[in-house]
């Protein structure tokens, strides 16, 4: 990480749940770290708050509150800040609200993705862009696991649609510009600090309420989940790769899980047992994620180091000790 000491960082995004991870990890070697996050109130802009209290105080951090699409917030900041390495996290998430919403997903995960890009081939076309894209992209497939080389023109849902346009979009500045950018499609991460609306932490929090979950489908989905420590050890890893200008890279766990194994494994954990009421499968949701990381390891020199078990493990040591259930607001 002694790279980093005179590396002057922007992390949109970075107050929410991976963002404040990576920052905690980067904070201590870089010379500066401006976040950007807008607080969106799709859950309790408090969370946000809470996971950001202690980098406050950092010397070399900054803190800007405004929307990834504002023209003026982003002028303001690249005006400021000749920045070596962007880090693109901030986005409107979700699966199943984007096939509610999808004019405001477009908006926010595709303008703002190219206003971010506009501006760093204008102040800083010598900057690393590391895009966050998502498993999502690979919508239903055969192919028994996920690779870089599939063909990901038959997105599920709008959120899947717009993480491809934005892949897009950073390969279409590496050619006309030849912008340094690397997309790295996450699957299914989860730890400390995951969103209220993802199914690891409204299970837990159901169980540890004696309340219902609420299970679509028969149980048979897969995911392919991912430690949060084990995804900002990727970032990082991907900060430090030189070897080409634009890729794109799979991050993901490695051991597939059935939802019925992950809720078993959650009652494990918990000691508790669920109760649970089924669903119809929902629209927009896929039938499995399944990465193929082959890639990760021959480009990055990465694989993840966290069994889910372990993992959750974690995330329930936070969600029982570290955070006031009665914060959270389910979406």
């Amino acid at each position: 990480m002694d790279n980093l000491k005179d590396k002057n960082v922007l992390i949109t995004g970075g107050a929410g749940f991976i963002g404040s991870h990576l920052v905690d990890r980067l904070l201590p070697f870089c010379k500066k770290i401006t976040v950007l996050d807008n607080f969106d109130i799709y859950y309790d802009p408090k969370l946000k708050q809470q996971n950001i209290k202690k980098h406050l105080t950092a010397e070399n951090y900054s803190l800007v509150q405004g929307d990834i699409r504002s023209n003026e917030y982003l002028e303001t900041i690249f005006r400021q800040t000749k920045y070596d390495i962007v880090i693109h996290l901030a986005a409107l998430a979700g699966v199943r609200p984007s096939l509610k919403n999808p004019t405001d997903y477009l908006s926010v995960n595709v303008l703002g993705t190219q206003r971010l890009i506009d501006k760093i081939i204008k102040y800083a076309n010598q900057a690393k862009l590391i895009f966050a894209s998502s498993s999502s992209v690979y919508g239903e497939t055969d192919s028994t696991s996920f690779s870089e080389t599939d063909n990901v023109n038959s997105p599920i849902s709008p959120y899947g649609a717009s993480k491809i346009t934005g892949e897009l979009l950073c390969h279409t500045a590496f050619k006309n510009h030849n912008l340094n950018s690397i997309a790295l499609r996450f699957f299914t991460v989860y730890g400390p600090r995951q969103r209220p609306d993802l199914a690891i932490n409204k299970f837990c929090q159901c169980i540890l309420k004696n309340q219902p979950i609420l299970m679509y489908g028969d149980g048979s989905s897969i995911r392919d989940y991912t430690y949060i420590d084990d995804i900002v050890d990727g970032i990082i890893a991907a900060i430090n790769y030189d070897k080409t200008k634009f890729e794109i890279i799979n991050l993901g766990g490695g051991h597939p899980l059935s939802l019925r194994d992950m809720i078993s494994t959650i009652e494990t954990v918990l000691n508790k047992s669920a109760i649970v009421i089924k669903y119809d499968k929902q629209i927009g949701d896929m039938d499995k994620t399944i990465s193929n990381i082959d890639k990760a390891k021959l480009l990055l020199g990465w694989e993840p180091k966290t069994t889910f078990k372990d993992g959750l493990t974690n995330f329930v040591d936070w969600l029982e000790n570290d955070l006031n259930l009665d914060l959270v607001t389910r979406v």
